[in-house]
């Protein structure tokens, strides 16, 4: 059974995790939802307008007054701008699984950025709700997604042919999961 506490801060060794505010609708826009590279595997269509992401940040933030609604906005401590985004984008309360959700922008990737957030809240998870499985998945066509899995611990646990829908159309998409021990 999981227990809710709602999105709470996470800091790692270079950043932090926080809540989304309205005031960070246009780094958003700029530091990924408009980038089509960065959206290409993603099932949201690339933002062509800041007025697009400040209907998605007005909604993210509505939806912290539910307590299991969990999605963080990835910064660096030492600069508070938003460069991605990470969350619980699906649960089972009854068997305490979580899918997790991540995208970053392109001047960040390949820095461990993603790996360093997505650990953040793996352990967040398994030790503050009380998860017993986190998943993840990618389209096959992005391995990077999956190294950044493997990373924290994920195993990957099959390729479900032709079962998802993302930018490019229909896909293959590749699950990872862990376990709490």
């Amino acid at each position: 059974m999981l227990t809710h506490t709602g999105t709470k801060t996470i800091d790692t060794e270079r950043l932090r995790l926080r809540r989304f505010r309205r005031e960070d609708a246009q780094a958003m826009f700029d530091n990924w939802a408009s980038d089509d590279e960065v959206t290409r595997f993603l099932s949201w269509p690339t933002h062509t307008d800041v007025s697009i992401s400040q209907f998605v940040i007005d909604d993210w933030v509505n939806s912290y007054q539910k307590d299991e609604t969990y999605l963080w906005a990835i910064t660096f401590r030492d600069k508070d701008i938003p460069i991605g985004s990470i969350s619980v984008v699906s649960h089972n309360d009854r068997v305490g699984k979580m899918e997790i959700g991540y995208c970053i922008g392109k001047a960040w990737w390949h820095q461990g950025i993603m790996t360093e957030a997505l650990g953040g809240v793996m352990n967040f998870l398994f030790n503050e709700v009380g998860a017993n499985r986190l998943e993840a998945s990618h389209d096959a066509n992005n391995p990077n997604s999956g190294a950044v899995m493997s990373k924290c611990g994920m195993l990957f646990e099959g390729t479900l042919r032709r079962s998802g829908c993302n930018n490019q159309g229909i896909c293959d998409v590749c699950w990872y999961a862990a376990i709490r021990n």
